[in-house]
């Protein structure tokens, strides 16, 4: 990691690192610095591909805010370390109404005669003639070339403005303002007193059920999510020891290549849980070793360079084959899935997959006799196969792997399934290790099957197809990639 060259900056560059190796700069070498760049100003530039989506959606954003000023940042980075922060991800918000990833960024909707004049205020490429280019750790020779407004233009479709004067431009906004809060401190600090919390709060979740119903080029991205995911899924088959452990962290910094290669990132922590950590939901830890005989559970998704993120689930046995009591777990989860499945459909209530799903994995729990004498009716209203089931059966997804979470209740959970929708249907069994009311043989054994589900007109698509599920199209499909 290089050092910053010179404490000697401009006004409002980074603070420089205190203990930096190179003093100053002579006036000599900052003259030399200014002077022999090339012009590399783009022009005739293509939109974003879905700079046509962006401009319907801050439409109806402004359709529902008639008269309001709108404020939608991006969002900064954190502090990972002393100076060296976490790798930025624009707000999902930001990046759904603009196409936009820039760090420090504000979409501004300004209330008009005909709805309101949207604009993007962004960092524009670093000045070469005072020197930030290089000596400001922003600078381009640090942090890689942006693009200049003029190109911004060009690619989101609508006006751009330097990001640095509009502190000062939000300053003098007079009448009512919404802001999507938690992102840019500096923006809530200048809009303090003239927002609400009641009215902020109804903004975040209007933007989040516009995101319920996802648009065609929404839907093509989550097709290669989920197809790059599947390429990451062969990649972890591929280097899975028959014979010898496989580092958990070997597995999932294996998904990960394929992620950054195909995409911008993995879309949340890879899951890759062995053996008795397989019966932690969120096992991302991932110190533990798969070993020969164990299952693996693997729960990992590819996010697009464009941010939207595949979530799928295989539970794989690590020799290539299941023993006969994995197998019985794994199609009594398979079977819940295939119920919960076929319950996805336009019209449905969204709630119907997983009372589909949990239904029978309580039957199943019942004819192992794990449920007392109660009759499978009475337990499941009950609620006692949720010791072994743990969750609920999927979410919605998109930009976010939880998608639309802060959408109204009637909307969302409580609400109805309409083409374009899509969401998770993940059922799983786990037994803890130290579970004494269920048999020793099924005790550290977890298995989830999660797949992708579109909401089509005439019923649903699998979008993760791609894998197999079926326990003997698993085996076999292992031994394929294994040669």
């Amino acid at each position: 990691m290089a050092e910053h060259v010179s404490p000697e900056v401009p006004a409002g560059e980074r603070k420089a690192r205190k203990n930096g190796l190179i003093a100053g700069v002579s006036e000599e070498l900052a003259a030399n610095m200014a002077q022999g760049w090339a012009d590399t100003e783009q022009y005739d530039l293509e939109p974003l591909p879905q700079a046509a989506h962006t401009a319907r959606r801050r439409a109806a954003l402004s359709a529902r805010f008639p008269g309001e000023w709108l404020v939608v940042p991006a969002g900064r980075s954190k502090v990972r370390a002393n100076d060296i922060p976490y790798p930025f991800r624009a707000s999902s918000d930001y990046a759904y109404l603009t196409g936009d990833q820039s760090e420090e960024a504000v979409l501004v909707l300004e209330p008009a005669a005909a709805g309101h004049r949207a604009s993007a205020h962004l960092l524009p490429r670093s000045d070469r003639g005072n020197g930030e280019f290089w000596r400001d750790q922003r600078g381009e020779l640090w942090d890689g070339r942006r693009n200049t407004l003029a190109e911004s233009e060009q690619l989101l479709g609508l006006p751009c403005h330097d990001v640095r004067s509009v502190l000062e431009h939000l300053g003098r906004v007079a009448g009512p303002v919404r802001l999507l809060r938690g992102y840019d401190p500096e923006v809530e600090a200048v809009l303090s007193g003239r927002v609400t919390a009641e009215g902020d709060e109804e903004f975040r979740v209007f933007l989040s059920e516009l995101r319920l119903v996802k648009d065609e080029f929404e839907i093509a991205e989550l097709r290669f999510a989920c197809a790059a995911t599947a390429r990451g899924f062969e990649d972890v088959v591929r280097v899975l020891g028959t014979d010898t452990p496989t580092p958990e962290r070997r597995i999932e910094g294996t998904f990960w290549t394929r992620a950054r290669i195909e995409g911008n990132d993995s879309g949340y922590p890879s899951v890759c849980a062995a053996g008795p950590h397989a019966t932690t939901l969120h096992w991302v830890r991932n110190d533990g070793q798969a070993r020969p005989g164990d299952l693996l559970l693997l729960d990992a998704g590819v996010e697009t360079k464009h941010l939207y993120t595949a979530d799928i689930t295989r539970t794989l046995p690590v020799s290539g084959r299941f023993t006969p009591v994995q197998r019985k777990v794994y199609e009594a989860v398979l079977a819940a899935q295939e119920a919960g499945i076929a319950a996805v459909k336009p019209g449905a209530a969204f709630r119907d997959f997983h009372l589909a799903a949990q239904r029978t994995l309580a039957e199943h729990l019942a004819a192992w006799g794990l449920l007392g004498d109660r009759p499978v009716e009475e337990a499941f209203e009950l609620g006692l196969h949720r010791r072994w089931t743990l969750s609920g059966t999927g979410h919605m997804l998109g930009l976010d792997v939880h998608d639309c979470a802060v959408a109204r209740t009637e909307a969302y959970v409580d609400g109805t399934l309409e083409p374009g929708m899509v969401l998770t249907v993940e059922p799983g069994l786990y037994f803890q290790p130290d579970d004494l009311t269920v048999p020793e043989e099924y005790r550290g054994i977890g298995v989830r099957i999660e797949d992708d589900i579109l909401v089509t007109a005439d019923g649903r698509e699998n979008l993760s197809a791609a894998l197999p599920r079926s326990p003997d199209a698993v085996e076999a499909w292992l031994a394929r990639l294994r040669g």
